[in-house]
C-alpha cells in the first residue's frame, strides 16, 4: 500500500510582523539582505518567525517539517550567495516572476560554510518528535542561477556545486527526507554531455545523508529526454508539478519511462491565491494515476507545484491544512 506523506518544498512566505520588523532591522538594498553576518537582534528574529512557520505545519497535520528557508533572501542561489567564496553581483530577475536575487559569481572552489545545518539544528530544537526534511536546491538550478568563474568547465562546476551541497548535508542534523529543488531541469534544460552526470551528481549529494532523496521539478514538464535520466540517476523520488497547463506532457513521460519508486505531486499552486480544497488535491492526484494504472509507488509526497513564498501567509496556511487532509484521504481513495 502506498504511504502518502504530506509536505511543502519549503521556502516559505515571512510572516508580516517579521518583515516589518527586519525592514527596520535590515533595511531594504542590496547590501542589506542576508549574508551569513547577521546581528543577534536580526537572528532572534528569524528564530521567533522559524517557530511560528513550524508550529503551522504542526497545527494543519503535515508529515514532514522543513524549517522555512526564511533567511534565503536569494531563494535557490542562497547557498551561494552567503559563501564567502562568492561575489555577488546586480539584482537579477528569478525565473519567469517578479521576484529578483543577487547574482552570485564563484571566484574560487565554496567550502561548505554550516549555514543550512544550522538553520535545521534549530527546526530541530523547535520540534524534536518531528520528522524533518531539508531542502536544498539541486546542482543543476544552483548552475543555472550562477556564474563559473573559478573551474570555467561546465561539467566541472556541477560537480564542484554538488560537492558543496553534500558538504552542508554533512554538518546538518538527521532529517527523513531530502527535498532537491530542480525548476531549472525544466526551464534551461541541460544537454546530454550534462545529463549523463546527473546520475554522480545527485549519488554526490544523497550519499551526504540518510534521508530519502526526492528531485523535485517545476514550472512545467520535463523533457523527455530529462525525464529519462532523471529517473535514472541514483535518487529515491522525482518531484513532478501537476499544476501548469503542460501537465499531459508530465503523465506522458511517467506513462511512457516510467517513475520512480518514490513519486512526489506538486498538487497545489505556489503562485496562486486561489486556495485548492482537500477535495480538489484528491481529484488531481486521482486524474495523475487514472492515466497510470500500473503505477505503485512505494510513498507519495504531496506538495505545492512551486515554493510558496509567494503567497500571503493566510493562503499558505490553508493550502497547508488542505494538503495535510487531502493526504489522509489519498490511500483509500485513489492510490
Amino acid at each position: 500500500m502506498t504511504e502518502t506523506i504530506a509536505t511543502t518544498p519549503g521556502v516559505f512566505p515571512l510572516p508580516d510582523w517579521a518583515k516589518t520588523r527586519l525592514g527596520r532591522l535590515k533595511g531594504h538594498q542590496k547590501h542589506d539582505l542576508i549574508d551569513g553576518s547577521e546581528p543577534p537582534e536580526v537572528l532572534e528574529t528569524y528564530e521567533q518567525a522559524r517557530g511560528e512557520v513550524i508550529d503551522d505545519q504542526r497545527d494543519a497535520g503535515m508529515d514532514r517539517i522543513v524549517e522555512g528557508q526564511l533567511r534565503w533572501d536569494d531563494m535557490l542561489a542562497h547557498p551561494l550567495t552567503i559563501n564567502p567564496a562568492v561575489e555577488t553581483g546586480g539584482i537579477v530577475r528569478y525565473y519567469d516572476n517578479n521576484n529578483f536575487y543577487r547574482h552570485p559569481t564563484v571566484t574560487e572552489e565554496p567550502k561548505p560554510t554550516g549555514d543550512i545545518g544550522a538553520d535545521l539544528d534549530r527546526a530541530a530544537q523547535l520540534a524534536p518528535s518531528m520528522p524533518l526534511q531539508a531542502v536544498l536546491p539541486g546542482p543543476v538550478t544552483l548552475a543555472d542561477l550562477s556564474t563559473d568563474a573559478c573551474v570555467e568547465d561546465v561539467v566541472e562546476f556541477h560537480h564542484l556545486l554538488a560537492g558543496l551541497l553534500a558538504g552542508e548535508l554533512e554538518r546538518a542534523p538527521d532529517v527523513e527526507t531530502l527535498y532537491l529543488l530542480e525548476p531549472s531541469l525544466v526551464t534551461a534544460p541541460p544537454d546530454e554531455d550534462l545529463l549523463a552526470e546527473l546520475a554522480e551528481l545527485y549519488s554526490t549529494i544523497s550519499a551526504a545523508t540518510d534521508a530519502e532523496t526526492v528531485v523535485h521539478t517545476y514550472f512545467g514538464a520535463l523533457t523527455e529526454q530529462t525525464h529519462v535520466y532523471v529517473v535514472d540517476a541514483s535518487v529515491a523520488g522525482l518531484g513532478v508539478d501537476i499544476v501548469t497547463e503542460d501537465r499531459a506532457q508530465t503523465v506522458y513521460n511517467a506513462g511512457e519511462y516510467g517513475l520512480a519508486d518514490v513519486v512526489a505531486l506538486g498538487v497545489t499552486d505556489g503562485q496562486n491565491t486561489d486556495v485548492e480544497s482537500a477535495t480538489t488535491v484528491v481529484e488531481r492526484v486521482g486524474w495523475f494515476f487514472e492515466q497510470l494504472p500500473t503505477a505503485d509507488p512505494d510513498r507519495l509526497y504531496l506538495s505545492t507545484n512551486t515554493e510558496p513564498f509567494y503567497l500571503p501567509v493566510s493562503k499558505h496556511q490553508q493550502k497547508l491544512a488542505a494538503l495535510a487532509e487531502a493526504a489522509a484521504r489519498v490511500p483509500e481513495e485513489v492510490v
